[in-house]
């Protein structure tokens, strides 16, 4: 029997290169989609050509000559989007160029797909970003840490989307038009809306990725700032959870289509972003030097993700417990220290 196809884009990222040595492994003829414009991915693809076979292609998904081609050609049994912009703070400097890479390469990703290949699984990495603020939870603090009052399970799907941000606006308008070509198309297309995605390979920075970021930072001795008062919490996964996620929607392309799932830790994997702090100071063996600021637009107090549905549906529940999956990233980032 023939290997599946699957076509990547932003496969030269951090979850995109995770992915394509995941799915390489299972046997899966990978390609690669990425214009290479984010820093270290360069170092990713040479990294990922050590690891697996794939083709690669260098282009852009706002590009629909290129997309065209690409998926025509390439009769894909999958496709995972990724390609993105993925920071709240550079949407707000340049809305035009969030616009373009989100909303609109995401519609040429799906529109090729519809012309060419309309049986293909869809997977779209969308965000918890498309709920905003989520007024109607409730928060508290609690000694360190905020909390919900009245979402003991975290946010479900069914939360009123409230973009907020010009990313959050740019996703969400992604993730609809995934939703509803399914709907419209027969496309067995999903939107996956994940929370704080983290492991090796990420080269985080200080707008998007946070916690490598303060791994990398730890270890550079460059002092990190805190955006509100560090007591703000999130649902973390590790990036191979994710993956797991990922291959579980491929395989039942009945159950997901058309549907939204939020992909996060839950509620059993949460974290402050002091207590992240405390855990790279135990590591470290120092104190880390740390700079408040004010909250950043589109920040949330807590947002957990409730991951019922996905459980309900396709019988996924993280595995990896977040202790041991941040000591493994920064171990990683000790090891590579040469790349940041």
């Amino acid at each position: 029997m023939a290997s599946k196809k699957i076509l990547i884009t932003g496969g030269a990222g951090f979850v995109g290169c995770n992915a394509a040595k995941y799915f390489g492994e299972r046997n899966w003829n990978v390609t690669v989609l990425d214009n290479l414009s984010r820093t270290g991915t360069e170092n990713n693809l040479q990294w990922l050509r050590d690891e697996t076979a794939f083709d690669f292609a260098k282009a852009d998904v706002r590009e629909r000559a290129a997309v065209d081609s690409i998926v025509s050609e390439g009769r894909f049994d999958a496709v995972l989007h990724l390609a993105a912009q993925v920071a709240v703070t550079t949407s707000v400097i340049d809305p035009r160029a969030d616009f373009e890479a989100n909303a609109l390469g995401t519609f040429n990703m799906l529109d090729a797909v519809r012309r060419y290949r309309p049986d293909t699984v869809f997977i779209f990495a969308s965000t918890n970003k498309v709920y905003g603020k989520i007024v109607t939870a409730e928060t508290v603090l609690r000694g360190s840490r905020y909390e919900y009052v009245n979402r003991p399970h975290g946010i479900s799907e069914s939360e009123p989307l409230d973009f907020l941000s010009p990313y959050g606006c740019s996703k969400g308008a992604a993730d609809q038009y995934v939703l509803d070509f399914s709907r419209i198309y027969g496309i067995p297309a999903t939107a996956f809306r994940q929370s704080c995605i983290y492991g090796t390979r990420q080269f985080g920075v200080e707008d998007q990725g946070w916690v490598a970021w303060f791994a990398i930072a730890s270890l550079l001795g460059r002092e990190i700032t805190i955006f509100g008062d560090g007591k703000q919490v999130r649902d973390v996964l590790h990036v191979d959870d994710l993956l797991q996620a990922y291959e579980a929607a491929i395989r039942a392309p009945d159950k997901i289509a058309g549907e939204a799932f939020n992909v996060g830790g839950g509620p059993k994997q949460v974290m402050s972003l002091l207590d992240l702090i405390g855990m790279l100071e135990k590591k470290f063996g120092r104190k880390i030097p740390l700079k408040f600021d004010g909250w950043r637009p589109g920040d949330q107090q807590v947002y957990i993700s409730d991951i019922r549905k996905l459980d309900r549906l396709l019988g996924w529940k993280p595995e990896k417990d977040a202790a041991a999956g941040v000591s493994q990233l920064i171990e990683w980032v000790k090891q590579n220290r040469s790349l940041f």
